[in-house]
């Protein structure tokens, strides 16, 4: 019988843990922090040929699960108690976090090579979700949170484990489920965590393959892509989610002056964009190929 490494054993269950706070923390997504701990292709080739070593990967990859349920549920108390009556402040820094990345996912989308297609696409993608979420308005950034909610948004979290760059955050934000779901899994609801769960087991088994034949087909065209939507998306979040906090019933749930709100609001943008562009750094270490 095989003796079991503790101290490896241990060491995934950390990676899990911090590939978990990547998959809900806007701007370190899962799946770069896959990449920077070695996981990425680990996960891509098991998803991708299930049958292959099925049992040597499930042993492999139990204390990385582990770990990023803890991750997840951990971070989770905290964004419950961030959140509330100061959401734009903390909203600001978590859009900061992904400002912050965008110099990173610039260099990374022309590793291959860049063309004005590309550039076309990035434009486009950017404005079109910039003013499909401004369109939608209150109709969409107050979503109900339902079964079907759950399972949208843990589909979102699956994107962003497997493909690198992706910020399902930003979106989670924008619906109105960010939150909700933090205060769901730190609560350790089923009723949210069940159909999170379901999502985003669907779209990784599901799009694995699929996000591998995307990116060595058309890699530079879908890393513009994708950094297009997150541009668009982060523009959106301010007058959707951060300006109504500083309108007069804004002001009065937090019971902070205009002033207050605007300046920590300022702080906390910038504190997310230094934090998360000295991250990338680290992350452009590891995965120069």
């Amino acid at each position: 019988m095989q003796t079991i490494d503790w101290k490896d054993w241990l060491l995934r269950l950390f990676k899990g843990a911090a590939v978990g706070i990547g998959g809900i923390l806007p701007g370190l997504s899962g799946g770069v922090l896959a990449v920077i701990f070695g996981l990425y292709d680990k996960i891509l080739n098991f998803l991708g040929n299930i049958a292959k070593d099925f049992w040597k990967n499930v042993i492999y990859f139990i204390p990385v699960g582990i770990g990023g349920v803890i991750g997840i549920i951990l971070f989770s108390v905290v964004v419950e108690k961030a959140f509330g009556n100061y959401q734009a402040m903390f909203t600001c820094l978590f859009i900061g976090f992904v400002v912050g990345t965008l110099p990173q996912l610039f260099k990374q989308a022309g590793k291959q090579g860049r063309q004005g297609i590309d550039f076309i696409i990035l434009g486009l993608s950017a404005l079109a979700i910039f003013f499909l979420m401004i369109l939608g308005g209150q109709s969409l950034t107050a979503v109900e949170p339902s079964f079907l909610a759950w399972l949208f948004s843990g589909a979102l979290i699956g994107l962003g484990v497997i493909v690198p760059g992706m910020s399902p955050s930003n979106f989670l934000i924008y619906f109105g489920l960010y939150d909700k779901m933090a205060a769901g899994i730190s609560s350790i609801n089923l009723g949210v965590i069940i159909p999170l769960t379901l999502g985003l087991a669907i779209c990784v088994l599901s799009l694995a393959k699929v996000a591998n034949w995307a990116f060595d087909q058309f890699y530079s065209k879908m890393y513009h892509f994708i950094l297009g939507t997150v541009i668009g998306s982060s523009l959106a979040i301010f007058p959707t989610v951060v300006f109504p906090a500083f309108t007069a019933t804004g002001l009065a749930a937090s019971g902070l002056s205009f002033t207050t709100t605007l300046v920590f609001s300022a702080l906390m943008f910038i504190l997310g964009v230094m934090f998360s562009y000295w991250f990338s750094g680290i992350e452009s270490k590891y995965s120069q190929d």
